[in-house]
């Protein structure tokens, strides 16, 4: 996942739910192992909002609009199981949603309205990215070192990004699910 240009004070910015701990770890050390270069930048984290810039001034805008999003959406539990690719399309191995997809999928489109409101590259599809880019052989060898990978984790929020002039993506603000 490149970062999108930005011109003059620009923030870049993505909205992802954060895989928790001992996953986030594991999902981690595949993407190492995989030899993926984005493995030490890119937490674990199934994406609402691929990345975006915003003006500084819009921030207060897009974190009210989150936070009412966030509002109107209910925890919910999702569950990670085995591989699946986007190749030929795009040459990324990921681990599956088993439960949790539609949740996702709601909140992504309300993310995606107002201010946030952006035109995909691909349609939305949950996931959690495992190797991006990389060559076929590391492609397969993620794919089946995480095939039989599964996890089960409530979903109680969701978190801003913003990614650095260090090429590193930071979480910076959580936005509870209440409703």
């Amino acid at each position: 996942m490149s970062a999108p240009e930005r011109m003059g004070a620009q923030v870049r910015i993505g909205v992802s739910i954060p895989i928790p701990e001992p996953y986030s770890a594991t999902l981690t050390r595949a993407r190492i192992e995989a030899g993926d270069p984005l493995a030490h930048s890119v937490p674990p984290h199934i994406t609402l909002m691929p990345p975006a810039v915003v003006e500084p001034d819009d921030l207060a805008e897009v974190t009210e609009h989150l936070r009412t999003v966030a509002a109107e959406h209910p925890p919910f539990v999702v569950e990670l199981g085995g591989t699946d690719s986007f190749r030929p399309i795009s040459p990324v191995v990921f681990v599956r949603l088993a439960a949790g997809t539609q949740a996702c999928e709601r909140l992504q489109r309300a993310i995606n309205a107002g201010p946030l409101r952006q035109e995909l590259r691909f349609p939305y599809h949950p996931h959690v990215t495992i190797a991006h880019e990389i060559d076929d052989a590391g492609l397969d060898a993620a794919n089946a070192a995480m095939e039989a990978f599964d996890a089960v984790f409530p979903v109680a929020h969701f978190s801003l990004y913003e990614y650095g002039d260090d090429g590193v993506w930071r979480g910076v603000r959580n936005f509870v699910l209440t409703s």
